[in-house]
């Protein structure tokens, strides 16, 4: 079985710690009540944790 990435989409709380979108790779710091936002730079609505 393989290891599937953990996704995080717009507008959930994953939790503190960093997370890189899946389109441009840039990385989102959040703390541990912030909702996550869309991209920075290319506006993408998921990230890896």
């Amino acid at each position: 079985m393989s290891k599937s990435k953990c996704i995080v989409k717009t507008g959930e709380k994953p939790g503190k710690g960093s997370y890189n979108c899946t389109n441009c790779n840039t990385e989102v710091t959040l703390g541990e009540y912030d909702k996550m936002p869309p991209c920075p730079k290319c506006s993408n609505n998921e990230f890896t944790c």
